[in-house]
């Protein structure tokens, strides 16, 4: 991949270091829910106040319109120290005095966090007036937060124009883990692309199409695929609009030699509820009252049997209606045998996407996957083959 900059080129030592991280994190009643993306940013916040930089967070906080106190960032400082375990200050805005103040006042070593920089409408427009009074805060900067790498804000993307510009850790992880991937993966390379709708991943499905040797569909985008090949599905949810654009990815596929991977069985029930009576039929025997559901023990079987014939694997949404018990099954099962076959050596694994995290968090075998990213919308930019502009300015 292109080289870029990293902390190791970087002489942190007494420079005021404005460091993007992600700090959008969940939250409920004022405390922060799943420090999650503050415990990814750790590593190198310490990293830069231990070799004695000043440490500027800068992070933006849902989408406020304006200064709105429900959006601030200054319980989230507080959870940051507490990850940390030890003192991060917080100024009351992101520019102007009483950021210049807070600044003026730190101490080689020291840890800072702005306010939300979203509370001002020029930080998503990149508007230069507003990089300018951010750049005036620091001496060098630093991308962590490869989560806001597809947005070209000013905190993201504006400022690596105006200093010297490194990627933190966690954005070198990132960026090395997803060029394993895509870009010189150890092959055969797999993928898996599950979730609700192939309208939403029609991009990703064309990209993959053309890089990878097999792609493992499931979801509700298969009922989709299957219903394209002619078989009945019954009440499954499906895009029959897209029948069309279905059978032109399966005759991409296989000019281009890929392999696509689809259910030979599937479990359906009448309901879309927790714990409703199902049964498991072959893909040829979905009764026009059933709904596909998750697939079936056989279809669990044949990927695990691709799975183990493979060398990398790139996983994006899940198998099933994976939020509901026992429609999870499938998803689970495929997740333990790609932990297994990673613990092993045997496999490079790296996955994404909200629902994909969720998904092998539950099984719990996040851990035991070579990389998981939090990533969610610019991950599947990523795999989509689009350029991320707060990547691209941290190439050198």
């Amino acid at each position: 991949m292109s080289k870029f900059r990293t902390l190791d080129e970087a002489d942190v030592a007494g420079k005021r270091v404005l460091l993007r991280v992600d700090l959008n994190v969940p939250m409920e009643n004022g405390r922060v829910t799943d420090p999650t993306r503050i415990e990814r940013v750790a590593a190198t916040i310490t990293e830069i106040a231990d070799k004695g930089g000043k440490v500027i967070l800068l992070s933006h906080f849902g989408r406020p319109k304006g200064r709105d106190p429900k959006a601030s960032l200054k319980p989230v400082a507080e959870e940051t120290a507490r990850v940390l375990n030890r003192p991060v200050a917080f100024a009351e805005d992101c520019i102007g005095p009483a950021a210049e103040a807070a600044v003026a006042a730190m101490k080689p070593g020291d840890i800072l966090c702005l306010e939300n920089t979203r509370f001002h409408k020029e930080e998503e427009k990149n508007e230069p007036g507003f990089v300018e009074a951010l750049a005036k805060l620091g001496d060098i900067y630093v991308n962590d937060a490869f989560s806001a790498a597809h947005r070209a804000h000013a905190s993201t993307e504006g400022l690596a124009h105006r200093l010297p510009a490194y990627a933190g850790r966690t954005m070198q992880a990132e960026l090395e883990a997803l060029a394993k991937a895509l870009e010189h993966p150890e092959r055969p390379l797999a993928a898996v692309v599950g979730g609700a709708k192939v309208s939403t991943k029609l991009d990703l499905l064309g990209n993959l199409v053309a890089k990878v040797d097999v792609l493992i569909i499931g979801g509700g985008m298969a009922n989709t695929f299957l219903a394209a090949q002619g078989k009945a599905i019954g009440k499954s949810l499906a895009e029959h609009d897209l029948l069309g654009t279905a059978r032109d990815i399966l005759d991409r596929a296989k000019t281009r030699g890929c392999d696509i991977v689809l259910p030979i069985d599937v479990v359906v029930a009448q309901k879309f509820e927790a714990h409703a009576p199902s049964r498991v039929v072959d893909v040829d025997h979905v009764s026009a009252d059933d709904m596909i559901l998750d697939i079936g023990p056989r279809s669990v079987e044949h990927v695990a049997s691709v799975l183990a014939r493979v060398k990398t694997l790139v996983w994006n949404g899940p198998f099933g209606a994976f939020e509901l018990e026992p429609f999870d099954n499938g998803t689970v099962e495929v997740a333990e045998v790609a932990a297994e076959l990673t613990s092993t050596g045997k496999l490079a694994s790296i996955a994404g996407g909200g629902d994909t995290v969720a998904a092998l968090n539950a099984a719990g075998v996040a851990d035991r996957f070579t990389y998981i990213s939090t990533a969610g919308g610019a991950f599947l930019e990523w795999l989509e083959g689009k350029s991320l502009p707060g990547v691209e300015a941290l190439k050198v």
